[in-house]
């Protein structure tokens, strides 16, 4: 299993927490990611969103891209993911940025594409949100123009959306061919899109049994579809570690108490806007992508079970959120990933 975490970039991940002790500055996610680096995480994941969908829009949060180059610079080892809409960006432009970025990084820069959800925000970015299915159609398009140009000296395309002639794109990323290109859906065009032209698939909290049928799935398509396995397969997940099952369920409680709405800006377009597969209710909500369903929750041992259970079901990436976000990620690195080595160790034996 490999451990990465989701960038504090809004302030926190709890929609009914005010102030989480984790401010939404370069200051603030260069410490959380160079302590991780040091701590033995894998990945970290830069949403991109223009508004803050966990605080509220009228709150402070970076932006993902400027956040990212900036990040390059100052680690050594740690893969950075940073999420693309392709409804905001020019995708010529955007090869460039992500190819420069890359050689920043010395290979370590990779692409969540996330076809995007929220229509408001669209609205004050100038974001072409169209129809679902159309959105899928433009990201695939746009895939399609990020790896012609990486990959060909010369690369030209016409599509519904995008036109380039006889373009050139140097240098080429350090990662060949590509750098690695995430992607999550739960629709039917968004799962032809990433099984067919994307190399890594992320799903949002899911408990053990849904993560392994859609995982499967995926997979299955991946194969008809003429395509190598997917290179990682990752799962978003909310921590709640303590050193008592008591302990674990009264931070449960205080996160999920539903006292003000200001946090959920992006509720309505989120299930309105997405095909989602699972009903979401405003308290699954009240922590973002869904984390708090795959149940990492309680004692170190318990949460390491539960990592093995996933683990055998396929997720090889955890993308992890929690809060205060160092405090937790240091605990969790120091108290879960030790007792999964063991207890992985104790089942080989068996």
């Amino acid at each position: 299993m490999k451990y990465g975490f989701w960038l504090p970039i809004f302030g926190g991940w709890l929609r009914n927490v005010k102030d989480e002790k984790m401010p939404p500055t370069y200051e603030y996610a260069k410490k959380v990611i160079q302590s991780a680096e040091n701590w033995g995480y894998d990945t970290t994941l830069i949403a991109e969103l223009y508004l803050n969908d966990i605080k509220g829009t009228d709150h402070d949060s970076l932006e993902a891209w400027s956040t990212a180059a900036a990040l390059a610079a100052v680690t050594e080892k740690i893969e950075i993911m940073t999420a693309v809409r392709p409804i905001y960006h020019n995708p010529a432009v955007t090869a460039k940025m992500a190819a420069n970025i890359d050689h920043i990084s010395n290979g370590r820069f990779t692409l969540n594409i996330v076809s995007g959800w929220w229509e408001g925000e669209a609205k004050q970015y100038g974001g072409e949100f169209t129809a679902h299915d159309e959105r899928y159609a433009r990201t695939e398009e746009f895939i399609q123009i990020l790896k012609g140009l990486w990959t060909e000296d010369t690369f030209s395309f016409k599509g519904k959306f995008y036109h380039i002639e006889d373009t050139k794109l140097e240098p080429k990323p350090v990662q060949r061919p590509n750098p690695i290109l995430y992607a999550g859906g739960e629709s039917e065009k968004g799962k032809q899109v990433i099984s067919s032209l994307c190399d890594a698939y992320v799903i949002h909290g899911h408990k053990v049994e849904e993560a392994k049928t859609k995982i499967d799935e995926i997979k299955e398509r991946r194969k008809q579809a003429g395509r190598e396995p997917f290179r990682t397969i990752g799962m978003a997940a909310y921590v709640i570690c303590r050193d008592t099952v008591e302990e674990a369920q009264a931070e449960l409680e205080r996160i999920t108490t539903v006292d003000d709405l200001s946090g959920y800006a992006g509720f309505k377009d989120f299930t309105t806007k997405s095909e989602l597969e699972q009903k979401i209710a405003l308290q699954d909500y009240s922590v973002s992508n869904r984390g708090l369903r795959p149940n990492l929750i309680g004692t170190p041992e318990q949460i390491a079970k539960q990592i093995l259970a996933f683990e055998e079901a396929g997720v090889d990436l955890l993308l992890l959120q929690s809060s205060p976000q160092l405090e937790e990620l240091e605990r969790f690195s120091k108290q879960v990933m030790p007792k999964v080595e063991e207890l992985r160790s104790e089942l080989a034996k068996n």
